[in-house]
């Protein structure tokens, strides 16, 4: 056994005859992942926040995905000097200097369908009083097609639908049948009549997203300037401000979405690597504050699967009711460590079955702050529910480098706005369709925008 799986990172203190005794858990043991449930204003996010600390402090790579901000800028505030060249800040309200974030690039063939399963049901979730089996089956054959075509980005879709010579351009290089055979034997029969029926919904859907330039010149830019594997493998630090104050509700919640699916191909990515070395690369942990927010259908798979790529993962919420059945199944099943805060009464009666018989319902709903109740992973085996405190905020350092890793980041992985800008509204100039015979002299008569 590696001497970093007896890693402990510790978290509560328990109370036994008046006696207060730290206690944490092995990093071998939060391969099997923590999932944290509390009402609001009861400690969850101060818990969050020290693990992660902890995890900077150790030299440990990981992510912390924030949909609030707070905790999110907290951090910067604990990142040692020696550590400021290994954090990518992801700010996507920094709008004069914005990161491009592909979901849809270097996805392997073999791997679209979890792509378009993770943006097919946050795209769901947030449309739902929209959403039709039509505008499903349009959709995923658009990004099936978007997936194969080189240089895609999601601004794609709606340019899919509208333009006829960009649509040619990318049903000419699909290879899967099924999504060939869509385009070309079906979609391309619809009358007028009928496409003007049925594409609007999408387009007016996805251009809500689309047409806002603080995720566009996010979102539109084809090559990312981030290697999620790289950083992975290294070690570095994703800190991820969601702010949905800052950014929109449902902005947050897609691009929340699509970094958790990106971070678990990344980490899939490491099937190519012998057993041997296997062993060698090191674990990345994952923290995630209201995760219900990004927790898509492919949730289900990151939790029952992260462990074999040495993927760890936090995730905290405020109630079930937030989460899918699918997922909260996948939740219950899958992790090692549960924790609760107080509760509301729903929420006391589903857990009350995870606590019996050391802890009722009317325990769960009576915990005061900082006060929870556990079941926690000890070298692999589940102890009994126990009573604890969580430990209190872990003590800022007296200097910050807050304002050097922001400008380091900004430097390393943005670029300035109006270059990105530049860049999206040349792809979106219409495609020159040379006559036959003519040479093409150039990429942008061969209808490839000028940044494919």
């Amino acid at each position: 056994m590696a001497e970093t799986d007896n890693k402990i990172t510790y978290f509560g203190e328990t109370d036994a005859r008046n006696k207060r005794t730290p206690f944490g858990i092995k990093a071998r043991d939060r391969s099997r992942h923590l999932y944290v449930i509390g009402k609001t204003g009861m400690g969850k996010s101060t818990l969050l926040e020290n693990l992660a600390i902890q995890d900077i402090q150790n030299g440990e790579g990981l992510a912390f995905i924030d949909p609030h901000g707070k905790s999110a800028e907290l951090l910067l505030d604990y990142i040692p000097h020696e550590r400021i060249r290994d954090v990518l800040y992801f700010a996507p309200f920094d709008m004069e200097y914005p990161i491009s974030f592909n979901v849809m690039e270097d996805v392997g063939y073999d791997k679209r369908f979890l792509v378009v399963s993770g943006l097919m049901s946050t795209f769901e979730k947030i449309w739902e009083d929209a959403w039709s089996a039509r505008m499903a089956y349009i959709l995923q054959n658009t990004l099936l097609a978007l997936l194969e075509y080189p240089n895609a980005t999601l601004l794609g879709v709606n340019r899919m639908l509208a333009d006829k010579e960009y649509r040619k351009l990318v049903v000419a290089n699909i290879s899967d049948p099924a999504v060939k055979a869509f385009w070309t034997d079906e979609f391309a029969k619809y009358t007028d009549r009928f496409a003007a029926e049925a594409t609007p919904a999408i387009q007016n859907k996805v251009g809500q997203f689309t047409s806002n330039p603080l995720i566009r010149n996010i979102i539109g830019q084809p090559k990312s300037t981030f290697d999620l594997r790289k950083m992975i493998d290294g070690k570095k630090i994703l800190i991820v401000n969601l702010s949905k104050g800052r950014v929109g509700e449902n902005n947050a919640n897609l691009l929340g979405s699509m970094m958790i699916t990106k971070l678990y191909l990344a980490a899939m990515s490491r099937a190519d690597a012998s057993e041997s070395a296997m062993d060698k690369l090191p674990s990345f942990y994952i923290h995630v504050d209201e995760f219900q927010s990004f927790a898509n259908k492919s949730f289900a798979d990151i939790l029952s699967e992260a462990r074999k790529y040495k993927l760890s993962l936090t995730i905290a919420h405020q109630y079930i009711e937030q989460v899918e059945e699918e997922v909260r199944a996948a939740v219950f099943g899958n992790v090692g460590t549960m924790l609760t805060f107080r509760v509301g009464a729903f929420d006391a009666e589903v857990l009350e079955k995870e606590f019996a018989p050391q802890f009722t319902a009317e325990d769960l709903v009576n915990l005061g702050i900082y006060q929870v109740y556990l079941k926690l992973m000890i070298d692999g085996v589940g102890s009994q529910p126990f009573s604890a405190r969580t430990l209190p905020p872990i003590k800022k350092p007296d200097i910050s480098f807050k304002n050097e890793i922001l400008e380091a980041s900004r430097t390393t992985f943005a670029r300035p706005r109006a270059v990105v800008e530049a860049e999206v509204r040349t792809w979106h100039e219409p495609i020159k369709v040379v006559p036959k015979g003519e040479v093409r002299k150039d990429a942008r008569s061969m209808g490839t925008p000028s940044d494919e």
